[in-house]
């Protein structure tokens, strides 16, 4: 049984730390090296892209690593099975579209996850009305569903979403696609204050997410970050080294506060 997502981040919390979770496409070059290389440069938990063909809430670089994992004959049964040979010693939660866990069948993909390693699944095109047959099937497989906030939910909304929660809280930073952003969006301190205030689950924050400083920053008020494009480009453009180094710079920015 893999380790608990949620229990993992509390306890980093509780020390009086800061999260980081940075995620990797599955599928692309190096990705399984990747993987080990950025787990083992400070990340609490890691978060494995399943690509997808259209992917609607990622930004360009998420998208193209994606393209580029799907022209080499990725797939998600293939990154499963890739994924239960990792032994990376922190949990794994998979982010998958919601019509790939559709087509599996909630249970079967819920299954899959756990034979696979993974304690958590984030579906980030699936809103929270609409949830309740895959949340269902993932709380008796034991997987952790987490659920995305966006800053422009009012405040019952957010206590909802809460409500039905696992692993984490994902705030958003910031309405649009996944991307590196020049400054952080006021937005993502705001989101992570009022989440804080509805519960006591971990609230992290991503998207626009994109340097050490700007998740230092964002996590005065988080309990950490959840860091995407900046990684995927690193990874995609410089190597696994590369991309470990950068996970490394985030984490000691956050340590330093």
């Amino acid at each position: 049984m893999a380790e608990s997502l949620e229990a993992r981040l509390r306890a980093r919390r509780d020390a009086g730390g800061k999260a980081l979770v940075p995620y990797v496409t599955g599928g692309v070059p190096d990705w399984i090296t990747a993987a080990d290389h950025v787990a083992a440069a400070g990340a609490d938990a890691l978060e494995i892209g399943i690509p997808f063909s259209d992917p609607v809430m990622d930004g360009p670089v998420i998208q193209a690593a994606s393209e580029s994992a799907l022209d080499a004959g990725a797939t998600p049964a293939g990154i499963l099975d890739q994924a239960g040979r990792l032994d990376v010693g922190i949990p794994m939660a998979a982010m998958p579209y919601y019509n790939l866990v559709f087509r599996f069948g909630h249970e079967r993909f819920a299954a899959g996850l756990v034979a696979a390693g993974f304690a958590a699944a984030i579906v980030p095109d699936l809103p929270l009305e609409e949830s309740s047959d895959w949340t269902a099937a993932a709380d008796d497989a034991g997987v952790e569903t987490v659920l995305l906030a966006a800053p422009t939910a009012d405040d019952d909304r957010l206590a909802a979403i809460c409500a039905r929660a696992r692993g984490f809280v994902y705030g958003v930073g910031v309405l649009g696609v996944t991307g590196e952003r020049q400054e952080l969006a006021a937005s993502a301190r705001t989101i992570a204050g009022r989440l804080k205030a509805v519960t006591d689950l971990p609230v992290l924050v991503g998207v626009g997410i994109s340097t050490p400083e700007q998740a230092a920053s964002v996590c005065e008020t988080a309990d950490g970050v959840v860091v995407g494009s900046a990684v995927v480009r690193t990874l995609s453009e410089k190597g696994p080294e590369a991309a470990a180094a950068l996970v490394g710079e985030f984490r000691a920015a956050l340590e330093r506060g």
